[in-house]
């Protein structure tokens, strides 16, 4: 949808994503596709500063826990097949933190950090291997965020295909409520009716 380096909260900036249709169901592609974008902050740094910093925090919690959710959740490990491993209970008492019962051995834990680490690695270096093949669309779509803070969608595409660039990104205009309600309140002005035109509508009956 677009993407942003105006900081909000605790965030530098932010990729919003906004789904083209209502999903219920996801394939393992897509979930791999997902983590390879949560990943693709810390591969630029890498790939870039050849350093690593902080600000992919989330993206790294976000990811390790999508991978997990893969393993014990959906059954989506080639090496431990179609099962769910871990029972998961909600303490209302206690603010209902989500509390998770183990049903497995610790073998099957080490398979399963084995796995979560797998899927970890390969979307990392995957992730990495893109941006480098086009590093200069990297750098495109660095210079504009530099530029104008916000790039949206479009735009997005637009930079990062293979066309020629021919046009603008387009800068988005903020809205300032309170010229918003200026301008509605405002009363519209009628233009003139041309002289023995028609009315717009037919004229009262006398009483």
């Amino acid at each position: 949808h677009k993407v942003t380096i105006i900081p909000r909260g605790m965030s530098l900036g932010h990729t919003m994503q906004l789904p083209t249709e209502d999903r219920y169901l996801m394939i393992k592609a897509e979930i791999i596709d997902r983590i390879m974008v949560m990943l693709g902050a810390r591969a630029a740094e890498e790939l870039i500063f050849h350093e690593c910093t902080t600000g992919a925090y989330d993206d790294l919690q976000r990811a390790t826990s999508l991978a997990r959710k893969m393993v014990m959740e959906w059954g989506m490990s080639s090496k431990l097949g179609p099962i769910a491993l871990g029972k998961k209970h909600e303490q209302v008492f206690l603010g209902r933190d989500i509390m998770e019962e183990r049903n497995y051995s610790e073998e099957v834990a080490s398979q399963i950090d084995a796995e979560v680490r797998g899927i970890i690695d390969s979307c990392y270096a995957a992730s990495y291997g893109l941006l480098e093949n086009n590093i200069d669309k990297l750098h495109r779509l660095a210079e504009a965020l530099l530029e104008h803070e916000t790039v949206e969608g479009e735009d997005v595409d637009r930079l990062l295909s293979d066309v020629p660039q021919t046009s603008p990104v387009r800068k988005p205009e903020p809205v300032v409520p309170e010229q918003a309600a200026a301008a509605a309140a405002q009363p519209k002005e009628e233009k003139p009716r041309a002289a023995g035109g028609p009315l717009p509508f037919p004229p009262p009956e006398p009483a």
